[in-house]
């Protein structure tokens, strides 16, 4: 890890160091994704980051209230699934208790009313064993052997975050630990990302008091650290952000001016109301929209699988121009 004591110009990579609190675990999560980037990658494989979810920004520095958003890290756990079907190996950072590979499906399902206790008559008592109800768990058993596969062979690392000061400085530890990897690594910048803080220095230590009337905040810019990334963490990675927008009409003009401003490879562009069944990949040379049809979304084809076949053969050709 770079040394946050050192001279520093107004970057958004020193702000970040100045003006977000380093979590207590993030270099030991730094070493573990460097063992795990170098092992795939003298075994072969391509790495992919995956973020995934919504970042938590606080308003206290002893935090009862904060800000969020609607991110359940759907697109990320779902990405990462069929990243690891493309024969990546993944690297989840995703938001604590957000949605997660294999289980996201199971998401809505109260796990106790799938659970049975049969009574089993042993010598001289009685004891248990616990049978689960298949019918309330769609493809229960294909879904546990892929994820089995994957853990015996160790492709998937989950990297947990909360609050956006998290966020931050374990997506610097993950660019730092796949950057040797060079151009076999790609980020797929899923996580939903608050574009406001206040800083630590600005924030009162203690909740917020109703009593003293109506709230006024004051809110920072989060720095933009797809340029350090882009540049400076990670220079020879494939590099995919992602954009969002309720406006169908900007979309595309959003896109092209993140690629022309940060340099990186491919922007996601999704509009909120019709994010699960379409989306524009914009490179510098090309815009691909990927949609499913009716028939698709009766075999319940998910639009993660599109985008992953995609950018997984885009990434391909930039290894190869890379030499």
């Amino acid at each position: 890890m770079a040394s946050s004591g050192s001279a520093c110009s107004p970057t958004a990579d020193c702000r970040m160091e100045e003006e977000f609190a380093a979590p207590a675990q993030v270099e030991a999560a730094g070493r573990q994704m460097a063992e795990f980037a170098q092992h795939h990658c003298s075994e072969g494989r391509r790495v992919v980051l995956v973020t995934s979810g919504g970042t938590k920004v606080p308003l206290e520095s002893r935090t009862v209230r904060f800000l969020d958003n609607f991110s359940s890290g759907r697109r990320g756990a779902s990405s990462a699934e069929y990243f690891l079907d493309s024969g990546y190996a993944v690297i989840f950072l995703h938001r604590h208790h957000s949605l997660y590979p294999y289980s996201r499906k199971y998401a809505g399902v109260n796990l106790l009313d799938t659970l049975r206790a049969v009574p089993e008559q042993g010598p001289g008592c009685i004891s248990h064993r616990v049978e689960v109800d298949q019918g309330k768990l769609p493809h229960i058993v294909s879904v546990l052997q892929r994820y089995q596969a994957v853990k015996e062979a160790q492709l998937l690392l989950a990297v947990e975050f909360n609050t956006l000061s998290e966020y931050l400085h374990l997506l610097k530890a993950a660019a730092q630990a796949l950057s040797p990897v060079g151009s076999n690594a790609m980020f797929y910048l899923a996580a939903a990302v608050s574009d406001f803080y206040i800083p630590a220095s600005e924030m009162p230590e203690h909740k917020i008091q109703s009593s003293n009337g109506p709230l006024q905040i004051t809110m920072k810019m989060v720095p933009k650290i797809l340029s350090p990334l882009v540049k400076d963490w990670a220079p020879r990675a494939f590099v995919i952000s992602f954009k969002l927008e309720t406006d169908p009409s900007i979309l595309v003009g959003r896109a092209r001016r993140a690629l022309d401003m940060y340099r990186h490879q491919a922007v996601v562009a999704n509009v909120l109301d019709t994010r699960r069944g379409y989306v524009v990949i914009v490179t510098r040379d090309t815009q691909t929209e990927l949609l499913l049809s009716d028939e698709e979304e009766q075999r319940e084809v998910e639009i993660e699988e599109k985008i992953v076949s995609n950018l997984s053969t885009a990434h391909t050709s930039f290894i190869e121009e890379q030499g």
